[in-house]
């Protein structure tokens, strides 16, 4: 786990060494433990390392094989490390170090830009291939790693994350009005490959771009599978799914363990993070580190969910950490978080996570996560209507359940500078459900929720939060072996018991009644919920600031308007709204754009 950049130029200047090394500083939190760089005449590539493997000199980076021509940055960890250093050892290589790094330089010399087929695991690559000049960028299955680009004629620069890129300079930092529109529609949700600002792009998931010298490029998708019945599950009943997928999930959890350091797990006591525990137990892992969060309860609405946490901990005996925190210690929390974002993130709970993760990273560097069972095997409230719905009616089902705002009411809320005249976010779900591959209207939302809006989600949240403090979080169910074996399973299996049938079914075989069949619960921050207090001030300030103002993302009416009338019977809905357009703001000004 790391942090990685690079400037590629292709109109005969030298990369800008200073560029890179402002990008890689930026990024000293994602690898506090070592940098480096690495030069040729057309690529420099930066790195900064939390050692997590190899904890040697060895597995350094920039990793470079003059003998193959080879050098590597990389952001991430390959489960499957060991059995493909294995085989490549038997077809002859050599190697100087135990690190998954070298096993990805060595697996590219030997099966060239396949070499992606054979990785299991959460990557954001940058390759240079110096006998043939080129550069190779490459993104995980479901975009666990992230990778933002940065082009200008002659120039292309990446990083693993936006501010990285600011940091460099050069960038075009004006506002995507598509992506705005997106932002506004989907909870904050820009999908690949844009992002909020016009001058920087996101390589989507399992994809590879292959850079020439010249400037010419090309990308591949190298992963996509199908959410349909395949024969050979023809016959599998219920009891038969359970199975399956407890098997895979088992694997993915332990293959979630390789690590030269502890593994501890995030344990918010719901099903998902119970459920690892309860696997991990199952495995022979004894004095497992476990960590959980709680706030001020707010208005009756509790702030933990302690008693489900507790109650798995006591089962399977951790090393339990609880964490209480007030509200008073919420507002300069939310400045710490959003100067961590590497994009604009509308949830409440990515505060959360940024005090978790700093409390997590004084005990352990790596640990599990529970994020993406919701999307996978349909956990949402959303999902349920989709039961039986016609495959062309999905997306009407899913924007009137899903949509923060539908077309006219954000064309009222953005300023003239902003405003489509089409429905972007609409388009773009509408060409995603209607793509081929997926069986029924539930498999297409699935299919959407994991591959297009899972990544710029749960995902960059986790992500960006937890290497703010240098921890490194796994997240078996978003294994790529267990995601198809999902796709293929009946949605009947996935929706029943209220969502996650299939799942619960496993976890009956190992957790408490009690943990499985409670209600449905959300990392609960109630004091950014209702955004009150100083929280609230701090929106408040900077959707009121003069920069925000003469940006004019928004309609001063509007804001004026939210900004008065707290105290309405939507006033929940109204604080979230709040708190999205407020963070987006925040963000904008923290980062000192303009």
């Amino acid at each position: 786990m790391c942090g990685i950049s690079g400037e590629a130029r292709f109109d005969g200047q030298r990369p800008d060494a200073a560029a890179v090394t402002r990008m890689t500083e930026a990024m000293r939190s994602r690898g506090p433990d070592d940098e480096g760089l690495c030069a040729d005449d057309w690529v420099l590539l930066g790195h900064r390392r939390l050692t997590i493997i190899d904890l040697s000199d060895a597995g350094g980076q920039p990793m470079v094989r003059d003998d193959l021509g080879l050098a590597l940055v990389f952001n991430g960890c390959i489960y499957n490390y060991p059995e493909l250093r294995e085989e490549l050892q038997n077809a002859g290589y050599a190697f100087r170090s135990t690190s998954d790094t070298e096993v990805i330089l060595v697996a590219y010399a030997h099966w060239g830009e396949r070499f992606v087929d054979h990785l299991v695991g959460m990557f954001a690559i940058g390759l240079v291939d110096r006998t043939r000049r080129r550069l190779v960028l490459a993104r995980d299955r479901l975009g666990i790693k992230p990778l933002y680009l940065a082009e200008t004629p002659g120039r292309l620069r990446f990083a693993s994350t936006l501010p990285a890129l600011l940091r460099a300079g050069d960038v075009d930092t004006g506002i995507d009005p598509v992506a705005l529109h997106h932002y506004l529609s989907w909870h904050s949700i820009v999908p690949a490959p844009r992002t909020v600002l016009r001058g920087v792009r996101k390589l989507p998931p399992a994809t590879v771009r292959v850079i020439e010298a010249d400037g010419r490029s090309r990308e591949q998708v190298y992963w996509r599978p199908d959410y349909v019945r395949e024969p050979s599950d023809t016959g599998m009943d219920a009891a038969d799914w359970r199975a399956a997928v407890g098997d895979a999930l088992r694997t993915a959890v332990r293959r979630r363990l390789v690590a030269d350091v502890p593994v501890g797990v995030l344990l918010s006591g719901g099903l998902d993070s119970s459920l690892i525990v309860a696997l991990l137990a199952e495995a022979g892992q004894e004095h497992l580190r476990t960590f959980s969060i709680g706030f001020d309860s707010r208005g009756g609405e509790s702030g933990d969910e302690f008693h489900y946490s507790d109650l798995v901990a006591r089962a399977y005996g951790t090393d339990h950490h609880r964490v209480r925190l007030a509200d008073d210690d919420l507002a300069p929390a939310v400045r710490r978080a959003v100067l961590a974002m590497t994009e604009p993130m509308g949830s409440h709970d990515v505060v959360a996570f940024h005090l978790l993760s700093e409390q997590v990273a004084r005990h352990v560097k790596v640990a599990q996560s529970g994020q993406g069972a919701d999307e996978v095997f349909a956990g949402y409230g959303y999902h349920q209507p989709l039961t039986g719905a016609p495959r062309h009616g999905a997306a009407e089902t899913f924007a009137g359940a899903f949509f923060d705002r539908d077309h006219d009411e954000l064309r009222a809320i953005v300023g003239p500078a902003y405003a489509l005249e089409h429905d972007a976010s609409r388009d773009l779900l509408t060409e995603h459900l209607a793509a081929p591959g997926a069986q029924t209207a539930l498999d297409a939302v699935l299919r959407l929720d994991t591959h297009l809006m899972l990544p710029d989600d749960p995902v960059k949240r986790v992500d960006s939060m937890s290497m703010a403090w240098g921890l490194e979080v796994r997240t078996p169910f978003l294994d790529q072996d267990l995601v198809t074996l999902a796709a293929h399973c009946p949605p009947e299996h996935k929706v029943a018991q209220g969502g996650k049938g299939v799942l619960k079914e496993v976890a009956r075989e190992v957790l408490p009644a009690e943990v499985i069949d409670r209600p449905k619960g959300y990392f609960p921050v109630p004091a950014l919920r209702n955004v009150d207090g100083p929280v609230r001030e701090l929106v408040a300030e900077a959707l009121q600031a003069p920069v925000a103002r003469e940006r004019g993302l928004f309609r001063p009416e509007y804001i004026a308007r939210l900004l008065a009338e707290p105290d309405r019977a939507e006033a929940a809905a109204g604080s979230n709204k709040l708190w999205q357009l407020g963070l987006l703001e925040l963000w904008l000004q923290t980062h000192d754009i303009r």
